[in-house]
């Protein structure tokens, strides 16, 4: 894919809200605590431990993109963005061709092993595991800036930073520059507005973005969808292909942010309208179908350095409410089709819905008063519900046909999903040692139980050497787990899925060397290599007929490494990277399949006169093995 777009970076240098944000106190400045200028323009993160640290110190393999980049290069959703970090492939589920986040090769159907936090605060779906199969992606002119971990991350964050950690960072009232307003057009009958406040109130600061877009979405042409090879086995003719998908989506976003000299507060609304079904809800294509969601984001942080000496504490409460909604009938399957000799002559119906909510509470930590140490400590609970789970659909669980479209909501022996709800608690303790001028240890353990499927403890260890004044080397260590959705633990009334309460959470350990390098001021690049081990990996397997059923029986290993180069001088700038990754199922010892094994991206950037930009960006993605029912 080549694209043409301006382009400008600059440098942010404030934290995401992860964890307790202190400032790094150690002594030697020479080494870990380095201006950018000195550093050549090197960003800082918390993303990694909840401390600013040059990237290049960073306990974890992370990237930082900001609003200045995520702007010049001419990005109009939060997928485009991600698309540019190594080792992270952009791809589509089936479901509602909502977009996957694949780092590092490790994904399912659902796409649950990538954690996104929006605000620090997880977004996260009970039901799918993902954030939600009508997520749509997210548009970015509310955005400051984006914090990618690749690699574990259970240690500081708990549940589903398995392959890897998102952080956005939504606007505040510094990051914007009085009242903006703007609009855009482009191809596929793309079209957006947004408008940007900041204003003071007394010691009070406001910020306020929204934003809206419509997009008729590309219309690539499927050969064959699934009902194409229905038509073969049973002697049909329903299928609408060749014909091609429906990607249509209308998004909403609005963020509002109040600062006082302790407290944040973040308030936000993701609304997304006349979502179109790609491909089809179960790969057969759909003209018709089409779904809406509702979220609502709100957290409070009040942080306190008075209580106790040396010490700096942070209390958070935050609130996600998430629906998912069929605004036009989900046809699973077209008109005509025979389902195993049950004909469907309307076609086959299904229009699942939910409704779901978690709060959350989380006590963070971090004390200096120990020479040389960092200690960061913390606690937290979350209560998630599903409720109000609806369905309308004309077959029965046997796919037998019903005389027609039927709500089947208060006949708990027929609706998909039965509502539940989980509670969940933590435990994390870390310690950031300075051991010597150039040698730091970064080791941590949490431990985290759920009602429904018991305790798991993560441990991590990161041991950076500040080899050179310009060459960092890190050896780390991690483990990571992923919660099972409530869809794969209680699934029901469905023909082909079944879920099974006796799951596990997945479980992951990852081995990670890296360097990075810094000769000059103009030239950067960086090295990793890493090598995982995946157990009690969740794989709907066959139970009988089409029948299949949540278990835990997947077993997986994977390895590769990743190069980044940056050249920067005052009016150029040259960026790529390429991303090797091999996942394999330890079963069969044959690729896992859906992720590319080999990725290359690269872009120049060139600063004019009169404050003119030009980009040139080129995104090659290697070939990737298929898996059954793609």
């Amino acid at each position: 894919m080549l694209t043409h777009r301006t382009l400008l970076l600059s440098l942010m240098l404030n934290g995401v809200a992860g964890a307790a944000l202190a400032e790094n106190p150690f002594e030697s400045a020479e080494l870990w605590g380095m201006s950018p200028e000195e550093l050549g323009k090197i960003r800082l993160t918390s993303i990694a431990t909840g401390t600013q640290t040059p990237i290049d110190k960073a306990a974890a393999v992370a990237t930082v993109i900001t609003k200045e980049d995520i702007k010049a290069m001419g990005a109009t959703d939060l997928d485009q963005v991600l698309e540019t970090v190594p080792g992270l492939h952009v791809t589509r589920g089936a479901e509602g061709f909502f977009p996957k986040y694949i780092i590092r090769g490790i994904t399912s159907t659902s796409n649950p092993q990538a954690l996104v936090l929006i605000n620090g605060t997880p977004v996260t779906s009970l039901v799918y595991g993902n954030r939600g199969n009508a997520w749509g992606g997210m548009p970015i002119k509310n955005i400051e800036r984006i914090d990618v971990i690749r690699g574990p991350g259970s240690a500081l964050y708990g549940a589903d930073a398995f392959s890897g950690v998102i952080n956005i960072t939504t606007k505040r009232s510094r990051d914007i520059d009085g009242t903006v307003v703007g609009g855009r057009a482009g191809s596929f009958d793309t079209y957006g507005a947004w408008l940007e406040h900041s204003q003071s109130f007394g010691e009070a600061d406001l910020g306020l973005t929204l934003e809206y877009q419509t997009t008729n979405g590309h219309k690539e042409v499927v050969d064959r969808d699934i009902q194409s090879s229905l038509d073969d086995a049973f002697g049909t003719n329903a299928s609408l292909a060749p014909g091609s998908m429906n990607n249509g989506l209308d998004s909403l976003e609005f963020w509002l942010t109040l600062d006082t000299e302790r407290n944040i507060f973040n308030v936000g609304y993701q609304g997304r309208y006349n979502g179109e079904t790609g491909p089809g809800i179960a790969s057969a294509l759909d003209p018709n179908g089409e779904y809406g969601s509702d979220r609502f984001n709100f957290d409070w942080t009040h942080k306190r350095k008075d209580l106790v000496e040396d010490l700096e504490t942070d209390l958070k409460l935050s609130y996600y409410y998430l629906t998912q909604r069929v605004e036009e009938d989900f046809y699973l399957y077209p008109a005509g089709t025979n389902l195993f000799g049950n004909v469907f002559p309307d076609g086959v119906i299904g229009n699942p819905g939910y409704k779901e909510n978690t709060a959350r509470i989380d006590i963070l930590n971090s004390y200096t008063g120990i020479d040389k140490h960092i200690v960061k400590f913390g606690l937290g609970a979350a209560w998630a519900d599903a409720f109000e789970i609806t369905e309308e659909k004309n077959f029965n669980s046997d796919l037998s046909p019903k005389p027609g479209k039927e709500v089947v909501d208060d006949l708990p022996d027929e609706v998909y999903l039965p509502e539940e709800a989980r509670q969940s608690q933590y435990l994390y303790l870390q310690d950031e040692w300075q051991i010597e001028e150039n040698w730091q240890l970064t080791s941590g353990l949490r431990y985290d139980h759920y009602s429904d499927f018991g305790s798991t403890v993560n441990p991590r260890l990161a041991l950076i050497w500040a080899t050179t004044n310009n060459l960092t080397t890190k050896f780390l260590y991690g483990q990571a787990f992923r919660a099972p959705s409530l869809q794969e633990r209680h699934v029901k009334n469905n023909p082909i899925l079944r879920g099974n309460d006796d799951l596990d959470p997945e479980k992951i350990d990852t081995y990670e060397l890296g360097f990075y390098n810094q000769p000059s001021t103009e030239w950067r690049y960086s090295m990793n290599f890493f090598y995982y081990q995946i157990n009690d990996y969740i794989e709907f397997v066959p139970v009988g007929g089409v029948l299949t059923e949540a278990q835990n029986v997947g077993k997986r290993k994977g390895y590769g490494g990743e190069l980044e180069l940056h050249y920067t001088t005052e009016d150029l700038t040259v960026i790529a990277n390429f991303a090797h990754q091999t996942s394999k199922d330890k079963r069969t010892d044959e690729d896992a399949g859906e992720a590319p094994n080999n990725q290359f991206y690269m872009r120049h950037e060139w600063s004019l006169p009169n404050e003119w930009h030009f980009d040139y960006q080129f995104n090659w993605v290697g070939k990737q093995k298929r898996v059954a029912g793609d």
